[in-house]
């Protein structure tokens, strides 16, 4: 089971965003058959199992183990990951482009850089689960209080100052390319 799938196919987006598929999703986090979901549920077997062929379908499932009761086999499936990730290209091959937007201090270019971010991160993490090799990652997550718009300001040029200076340094043009993003926005408020 991976940590995080990212969904790339339309038709599997439609699938794991149906709210019964969604749930059955969420409960199969724990292997368990169509009959076992179908009692904690409270849904006809026939219906569950109807939802499990196309979550199938579309790899949200898999099969974790077999189980022989007499004549009879029962099918104990697992969800395909902890959690999945809708990428913006299984909304639109046009997904968002952030070179697109010039105001890279815009909302809307820190979305599109997002979006290509999944994009770009779940293909490469895809096929580096296919070759059986782990991808080389790079992840920086922290929070940060600014008392007034000049101090956000004045980190973001010693931010930029240090980034292109590093960057500089460690770059080779013969090596492999990496993307480097660095973002920062505002915490939402918490909901009570």
């Amino acid at each position: 089971m991976h940590d995080v799938e990212v969904i790339e196919a339309p038709e599997a987006a439609a699938v794991a965003l149906d709210p019964v598929r969604a749930r059955l999703l969420a409960e199969l986090a724990e292997p368990s058959s169509a009959a076992g979901l179908a009692a904690r549920l409270g849904v006809a077997r026939q219906k569950v199992n109807y939802h499990l062929k196309a979550l199938e379908a579309h790899g949200l499932v898999e099969l974790a183990e077999e189980r022989r009761h007499g004549g009879i086999t029962e099918r104990v499936l697992r969800a395909s990951a902890t959690s999945y990730v809708v990428s913006p290209a299984a909304v639109s091959a046009d997904a968002a482009d952030p070179d697109a937007n010039a105001d890279h201090l815009s909302a809307g270019y820190l979305v599109a850089l997002a979006g290509r971010l999944v994009r770009e991160v779940g293909a490469l993490a895809r096929r580096a689960g296919a070759s059986g090799r782990r991808l080389p990652t790079l992840t920086i997550d922290t929070t940060i209080r600014f008392r007034t718009p000049e101090d956000r300001a004045a980190f973001a040029d010693d931010l930029t100052a240090a980034v292109l200076e590093l960057a500089a340094r460690h770059h080779h043009d013969d090596g492999r390319p990496h993307r480097l993003v660095v973002a920062a926005h505002p915490l939402p408020e918490e909901r009570p």
